[in-house]
């Protein structure tokens, strides 16, 4: 499963958001630090969102 990812740059990092999953977002320091947060946010959406499909949407999407 793939989403698409928008990055924005700021002074002092970066924030990050899936426009499909709303409310899905994320900050860091760096682009590295954004790919591992972002992958976190969009498991945390789909088990507070779907919590009775998570199990299956994470082992499919890993």
């Amino acid at each position: 499963m793939n989403f698409d990812v928008v990055v924005h740059k700021e002074d002092n990092g970066y924030w990050a958001e899936v426009p499909a999953l709303k409310g899905c977002f994320t900050q860091g320091d760096t682009i590295d630090e954004i790919r591992k947060n972002i992958t976190e946010a969009i498991e945390g959406w789909f088990s507070v969102d779907m919590p009775e499909q998570y199990d299956e949407i994470i082992r499919i999407a890993l």
